[in-house]
């Protein structure tokens, strides 16, 4: 089967490469926008006219596509389907796993400014977080660091302190580009948050998928 991965840069690199070491006998075509990223400070006028076309140049390729862009998929995924010949999956931040781990009854969602600005953003928090303290971070430099190599572990260090500080027990990483900095962002925690991602959610719905289609 061929799995499509789209994101607007090396983030969903990294989603390409977990499904392609789990599902090792399907194909993954992986399309990014690097030319136009980071879509998390774009409008959503401007990223509808980013992803529309090159969904629909890639969709006749591919028998799924996994949207790995937490932005676009919290934002434009009810109108792509309409428009995208093929089933879509998802990438969203990690709102109810992190809530079902948390202790201390404050979790971090680190994500781009339209991902938090998001009305299905809004929905996770609204249905999973009554009683729980979100911290949303700035991280809207983050993917322009990443892509450009100049994230460095000072940095992550100053930004992940100040959220176990806060009391934050779970972080989530609700970009795929921060998934090149989980190690990373794992030291800075020092064991006192745990590090969510989700590539393996996606793999599993993955396979889910692939079972309806075969």
């Amino acid at each position: 089967m061929r799995i499509g991965v789209f994101d607007s840069g090396i983030g969903g690199k990294s989603v390409a490469i977990a499904i392609q070491q789990a599902l090792p006998k399907h194909e993954i075509i992986f399309r990014d926008d690097s030319f136009n990223l980071p879509y998390g400070t774009k409008t959503i006028s401007e990223i509808r006219s980013f992803v529309t076309p090159i969904l629909q140049d890639l969709a006749p390729h591919c028998d799924i596509i996994v949207i790995a862009c937490n932005t676009v998929s919290t934002n434009l995924i009810k109108e792509l389907r309409h428009k995208i010949s093929v089933p879509l999956i998802v990438t969203e931040p990690m709102v109810k796993q992190a809530i079902e781990l948390t202790k201390s009854k404050v979790i971090a969602v680190c994500a781009t400014p339209r991902t938090l600005e998001s009305s299905r953003y809004g929905e996770l928090k609204a249905i999973y977080a009554k009683g729980i303290k979100v911290i949303e971070p700035d991280c809207s430099d983050w993917t322009s660091l990443i892509e450009a190599n100049q994230m460095n572990q000072e940095r992550i260090n100053k930004d992940i302190e100040i959220l176990c500080r806060a009391g934050a027990d779970v972080i989530a990483l609700g970009c795929t580009h921060y998934h090149w900095i989980e190690e990373e962002i794992k030291h800075a925690s020092k064991g006192r948050a745990e590090v969510l991602q989700p590539e393996m959610l996606i793999i599993d719905e993955l396979k889910s998928k692939i079972e309806q289609l075969s």
